[in-house]
């Protein structure tokens, strides 16, 4: 009988040998990342509120590699889709999807890649490195935000009201994820 591992590889990302297992970890990242989506500021000038989903999104991404880490960000915007109220303030439904604060959402799997791809690359190794890599991850999924945004209040409203005000969040929430990451390498 073969005896089933859970272990980091070189890169620092999780390697599980177990099917079962590693469906299991993609759900349980979509959970974290619904959990995270729950600790919401309001903004009162933008549709967009302040959220821990994107911490979620960069720990789940950088953990789990780029291929399961946007799976799971793609079963999180499923279980919200189908109801599940997962999605910032308790919300769900479709509706969220295709509205204002949408394409925040879908940037979440490219983010999720791009962090899981750095990753397994080695950028997030040193703290440098992983702050940097984190940063690049949580931009792209504030620039996609902000261009789908542009659709519904236009170019310069987007910008002032989905990405300025976002950056230094963005920067503080990077600073969090790069140590994160970079402490659980060293186990």
């Amino acid at each position: 009988m073969k005896t089933k591992t859970i272990s980091f590889d070189n890169s620092g990302v999780l390697v599980i040998d177990d099917r079962t297992a590693n469906i299991f970890a993609v759900l349980l990242g979509s959970l974290l990342i619904a959990l995270l989506a729950q600790i919401s500021i309001p903004v009162p000038f933008s549709p967009i509120p302040i959220t821990g989903q994107t911490i979620g999104v960069i720990l789940v991404g950088g953990l789990l590699g780029a291929r399961r880490g946007a799976i799971s960000i793609l079963c999180y915007i499923f279980e919200g889709a189908m109801g599940m109220p997962v999605f910032a303030q308790m919300k769900s439904g479709i509706h969220v999807l295709v509205g204002p604060t949408a394409g925040y959402l879908w940037g979440f799997v490219i983010a999720a890649f791009l962090i899981g791809l750095l990753t397994e690359r080695g950028y997030t190794k040193r703290p440098i490195g992983s702050f940097i890599s984190c940063f690049a991850s949580t931009t792209i999924i504030l620039i996609i935000g902000m261009l789908y945004l542009a659709i519904f209040k236009g170019f310069t409203a987007a910008l002032l009201m989905g990405f300025y005000p976002f950056l230094v969040g963005d920067v503080v929430k990077s600073a969090i994820c790069a140590g994160l990451l970079t402490s659980v390498k060293r186990f």
